[in-house]
Order: structure tokens, then C-alpha cells, then sequence
């Protein structure tokens, strides 16, 4: 980030309906945008950024709800309800009175996290943001069939002796370990991901 800021924003990011829970915690910049926020979570969880997402969150204005991503008529019959999340701050919706907002990942699979504001710190000399400080667990593998098919997923891979371990492990092309969790991640530049995402459309 090029411009100063004071603040940074503390969220707890737990992807719905998975039990152990898969969650990270991550602290931002105040300034960041909703493009920025999501390129912070893509990396913080583990996930490609492959796929399309969106944040609905209330709007402390007007009360209503705000879908916040990228405008695609794709998979919008009307595109222009999406608010381009690179436009907008999220220091602009997240308050004393909004701290709760859901983030959808992939429109198939359909992965749903709660993305909950836990604190509003003062940001610490010598520490570069984005930062991961805790979590629990690795989310599930791109496209593997939503909640159903991570279930299954774990089945296979909880048994080596499955007649379909070794074609799974192919497919991974790794040995998928659920409960890995590490907090030194690797953050992108959101900026280069936008430019990325804007040559693709």
C-alpha cells in the first residue's frame, strides 16, 4: 500500500457449515477496498482466486444490502447490482454498527464465510500488512464439488486402501492434508490482481 494509514482492521474469516472449523484471522489496512480484502482473504484461506465472489454486507447509509465484487452477467441477469468492490472502502461499510459481512466464493461450489470485524487497531511500526495471526485448518480444494464433495474427498483420503485414493491423490497433485494450518503466508499485491483480473474481462 502506498497510502499512510493509522489503522489496521482485525477479522476473523470462518468458512460456513464445515465442522472442525476452518477459520483465519488477518488483520488489513483501514484503507483497503473490498478488492483488496478479498485478494487479503483468497491468500489468507488458501484459495486460487479462480472463481468469482462477492461480499453482501449492509450498507450504514441506507441500511440496505450491498452486493460488493465484480459485475459479471455471466452468472447476473443484472450485472449492474454489483458494486465493483475496488471502488469501495471498506472502512466505509465496517463500523460500531455493520461488522458483520458474507463472502461468497465461487458461484458453483458456492463457499460461504462469515467475515466478522473483531477489533480496530493502531498500526505497529515495522509490521507489514496484510497479516495472518492465527487460523485453524486447510480450506478445501478448488472445484472439488462443494461441501458434498469435500466430505467425500476426506472419506477417500482418510483410507489409502479406497479405490479411488490414488486417483484423488493425482487429481491434488498432493496428499491433502486437512488440519494443515500455517500463520506465514504469503500475501499478493491486490493492485497487480486487479490488473490481472481487468486484462482477462
Amino acid at each position: 500500500m502506498t497510502k499512510k494509514y493509522d489503522h489496521v482492521y482485525q477479522f476473523k474469516v470462518m468458512l460456513n457449515n464445515i465442522e472442525p472449523m476452518i477459520w483465519r484471522r488477518i488483520l488489513v489496512p483501514e484503507n483497503y477496498s473490498f478488492w483488496d480484502l478479498h485478494v487479503a482473504i483468497q491468500d489468507a484461506m488458501g484459495w486460487l482466486d479462480c472463481h468469482l465472489h462477492e461480499f453482501n454486507i449492509s450498507n450504514p447509509v441506507t441500511g440496505q444490502q450491498d452486493c460488493i465484487g465484480i459485475p459479471s452477467e455471466t452468472w447476473d441477469t443484472d450485472a449492474s447490482n454489483i458494486l465493483k468492490g475496488w471502488e469501495l472502502n471498506i472502512r466505509d461499510y465496517f463500523s460500531g454498527t455493520t461488522k458483520l459481512a458474507l463472502y461468497i466464493y465461487d458461484f458453483g461450489d458456492n463457499w460461504e464465510h462469515e467475515v466478522c470485524l473483531e477489533k480496530i487497531l493502531l498500526r505497529e511500526t515495522g509490521v507489514r500488512y496484510p497479516k495472518c495471526i492465527d487460523g485453524a485448518r486447510a480450506c478445501p480444494p478448488e472445484d472439488c464439488g462443494s461441501i458434498p464433495g469435500y466430505e467425500n474427498l476426506l472419506t477417500i483420503m482418510r483410507n489409502p486402501e479406497d479405490d479411488q485414493y490414488d486417483e484423488m491423490v493425482e487429481w491434488l497433485g498432493k496428499i491433502y492434508q486437512p488440519e494443515a494450518f500455517s500463520h506465514k503466508i504469503r500475501f499478493s499485491s491486490p493492485k497487480q490482481r486487479l490488473k490481472m483480473m481487468l486484462n482477462r474481462s
